[in-house]
């Protein structure tokens, strides 16, 4: 049965950091698609500069959604060492996108804003299966598992840890799933 339930909450766990990461991501979309749109079409930046500028902004926001909200439980290895890499990893992630507007742009002589986004947004895609994959890797680093403590029998028969101490915000209640 306990094979079950930590399976269960593995799960639960990974399905919530999931919905977690996507509504960061989303907005970050928002904030990334949206911004080079204005900056290539509204203020006249060139094809790439603004996708570069864009994501910055956009990671920027991100950065600080996944670490202060999806990733908050996970191990903490320093803010500059965590911003340096997410940046680092997402150069790497703005490569697909930069690559094919480059192309759209440059190679096929496609200028307007439908052959742009339609690059901008494959691209985004292909940028996004690797920081998903990446920052779990690399940056928000998993949590330590916490060693099996020994347990002893207590008087009323129920087993308990052994230097466990209940956390202060904890109140006692009795087991439900036991009879008296």
């Amino acid at each position: 049965m306990q094979l079950l339930r930590r399976a269960y909450e593995r799960f639960a766990a990974l399905i919530h950091e999931l919905i977690k990461f996507g509504l960061v991501g989303a907005i970050a979309f928002v904030i990334d698609f949206g911004g080079t749109n204005v900056l290539r079409f509204g203020v006249g930046m060139g094809p790439l500069f603004s996708k570069v500028v864009a994501t910055i902004v956009a990671a920027t926001f991100a950065y600080l959604g996944n670490r202060f909200w999806t990733y908050r439980h996970r191990e903490q290895s320093g803010l500059a060492r965590e911003y340096v890499l997410f940046f680092v990893l997402n150069g790497f992630g703005l490569l697909p996108p930069l690559l094919l507007i480059g192309f759209v742009t440059y190679s096929l002589g496609l200028h307007d804003a439908v052959s742009y986004n339609i690059a901008q947004f494959v691209g985004v895609g292909l940028g996004t299966l690797f920081r998903l994959w990446s920052y779990k890797k690399w940056v928000f680093l998993a949590a330590p598992e916490l060693a099996e403590e020994p347990t002893v029998g207590t008087a009323e028969g129920a087993v308990e840890r052994v230097g466990a101490r209940p956390h202060s915000d904890v109140k006692a209640q009795p087991d439900p799933l036991t009879t008296s």
